[in-house]
């Protein structure tokens, strides 16, 4: 099954490992990692890890891949951890980067269904 895929770059005020969450960083046109549920959240980087001053470049595609930061099953919205990895969320009012298109357990790399919202 091919996909396409869509990616928008921006700056790493600070590394960025592949496949974590990210969110903007403090100024326009930069990204950090995500490190709460409440976080504004973006998406995914890429699959590269990026040093400070990279450009990271987030998957603005329907279709993602994220690093797991716990056990998720298939269908589970999904959030940031302190590390930037995605873990289940069921908490009213935090941020998700969609839904587990997989399940996984603890740095599994799973495909999710892009869906930026609030839970």
């Amino acid at each position: 099954m091919g996909s396409m895929s869509t990616f928008r770059s921006y700056k790493a005020e600070a590394a960025v490992e592949g496949f974590r969450i990210i969110k903007h960083g403090s100024a326009d046109a930069t990204t950090i990692k995500a490190t709460a549920a409440t976080d504004k959240l973006l998406g995914t980087a890429d699959g590269l890890d990026k040093a400070v001053g990279e450009f990271v470049d987030l998957n603005d595609s329907a279709v993602g891949e994220v690093r797991l930061g716990g056990t998720v099953a298939r269908g589970d919205a999904l959030t940031a951890d302190a590390n930037g990895k995605a873990v289940v969320t069921t908490t009213v009012g935090n941020r998700i980067i969609g839904f587990a298109d997989a399940s996984g357990v603890v740095d599994d790399v799973i495909p999710y269904l892009r869906a930026l919202g609030v839970y």
